[in-house]
């Protein structure tokens, strides 16, 4: 017999998949579409009946800097929750992991198979949590009269969501933590400096942490090009980034979360630094050769020029002396080596890194030193490795490309060592490893053989001890 629940929509009928009950396509939030486009998320309409919940919602429209790459999708209800549990005993109060996906706030959906909460749920003994967000321009361009950040809202919809109904499929709404990793990283650092998402989650896992958040006046100037730009519906490789962009221009960064001190009142650096979400334990991490992905599909691993990596170094490195201060850190790193570590460090290690210092409660570290096995080695311990390694899904989609089509013994012992960090961390709020304080920094290593110690990467960390990773803005275009 289906699983069965009653949630304040109406009742949802799912699957028995492995061992568990899976619901999928749960609507959280009313279709953003006509004339709540650009609009907060508003509840979701209820339903008569027992509504399906065996397939996933359509993606939200993405790839399209206009919102407009909606070509084949015949649904608009894109807000959609989708739930993995032991089973749907409402006495049950299990702990919750609330997952949020990245793909540089442009791309990506709940539906991607790497995703599946299957594993988490079945062998960790949680409830696992994933939905959609609005992407791109829908997510996070400016339109004027509407709330920016709307993808952040979404987010806080979904966990109000949560909050309400998780306890017919057997969750705790006092036992959430949500986890997510790059733009979804980026999302949980945001959360935690939201007021509006203030009590939603006790525990937050931010892996590979976007450092990017735009002021009100980049985002905006950033809308107005698109809009003059795409005159068709253009796809993000149309838009030339003018120099007034700045680093948004270098790295052709055109959605972030905006600083619009209403629903994000500062970044979230700033934030916790000033006492936000104080009460919710932190794990923050990242993997150690971030930006070896980027180069490796880029075509850029060995090609870099001397003049190319001079440039990363001026551009992203930090203060006046940036540039020199990694020279003297790394005084053997060629040109690709340097352009690599600045580009890894500005984007995920440091924000990450920063993140766990500026947190005023408990916070804990880990980098993934761990190297993946496909493409002949040379990814290194690169960016996303550490989500199929955490949901246990070894081989559907990318991460067979990262572990390659037959995971070795390494691979499945380190997801099973992982997967139990991220479940016991959400049931006790400890991930099995000593708290992160600024005197020792302490880091957890995972890989083949996992260890404690102080924070590998202290020559980049201490070039960057006294940054703080302000909203990127306009600058005059000289």
């Amino acid at each position: 017999m289906s699983p069965e629940v009653k949630v304040k929509g109406g009742a949802l009928r799912g699957l028995h998949e492995s061992g568990i009950a899976v619901f999928r396509g749960i609507p959280f939030a009313a279709p953003p579409v006509g004339a709540d486009r650009f609009r907060a998320p508003r509840p979701a309409p209820g339903w008569d009946g027992v509504r399906p919940a065996e397939t996933f919602g359509p993606q939200p429209p993405q790839s399209d800097v206009l919102g407009r790459g909606t070509a084949g999708v015949t649904r608009d209800d894109w807000l959609t929750v989708n739930v993995w549990t032991p089973g749907p005993d409402p006495a049950a109060r299990l702990p919750v992991l609330v997952w949020i996906y990245g793909g540089a706030f442009m791309i990506g959906s709940s539906d991607r198979p790497e995703y599946d909460g299957g594993h988490l749920a079945r062998d960790g003994g949680v409830v696992v949590v994933t939905f959609n967000y609005r992407v791109g321009f829908e997510g996070f361009g400016h339109v004027d009269g509407a709330p920016e950040n709307r993808g952040l809202l979404d987010q806080v919809a979904a966990l109000e969501w949560v909050r309400d109904n998780i306890a017919a499929f057997g969750g705790d709404p006092a036992k959430v933590t949500i986890f997510g990793e790059s733009a979804g990283g980026g999302s949980v650092a945001a959360l935690l400096a939201m007021p509006r998402a203030a009590g939603l989650f006790r525990g937050a896992v931010a892996q590979s942490v976007t450092g990017t958040f735009f002021t009100p006046e980049l985002a905006a100037d950033i809308a107005a090009e698109v809009r003059h730009t795409a005159d068709d519906p253009a796809l993000l490789s149309a838009v030339v980034a003018p120099q007034r962009w700045g680093l948004a221009a270098y790295r052709t960064i055109l959605f972030s979360p905006v600083v619009d001190g209403d629903i994000l009142p500062g970044t979230p650096w700033e934030a916790l630094a000033a006492g936000a979400s104080r009460d919710v334990v932190l794990v923050a991490g990242h993997t150690r050769d971030e930006h070896r992905l980027f180069d490796v599909f880029s075509g850029r691993t060995g090609g870099v020029t001397p003049e190319e990596a001079e440039t990363a170094l001026d551009r992203l490195a930090p203060g006046t002396d940036g540039a020199e201060r990694y020279r003297a850190a790394y005084p053997e790193a060629g040109p690709g080596l340097l352009y690599e570590l600045v580009h890894s460090d500005w984007l995920f290690r440091m924000p990450s890194v920063r993140l766990a210092e500026a947190h005023t409660g408990r916070s804990y570290l880990y980098e993934l030193t761990w190297p993946a096995p496909g493409l002949g080695g040379v990814l290194g311990a690169c960016h996303g490795l550490d989500v199929p390694l955490v949901f246990g899904n070894l081989t559907a989609g990318q991460p067979g490309l990262l572990l390659g089509a037959e995971p070795g013994p390494d691979a499945v012992a380190l997801s099973g060592r992982m997967r139990a960090a991220w479940t016991g961390f959400a049931a006790t709020g400890d991930p099995g490893w000593p708290v992160h304080t600024p005197d020792r920094r302490l880091t957890k290593i995972f890989d083949t053989v996992d260890a404690v110690t102080t924070y590998p990467e202290i020559s980049s960390l201490l070039i960057w001890e006294n940054s703080v990773f302000p909203a990127l803005g306009l600058y005059p275009e000289t």
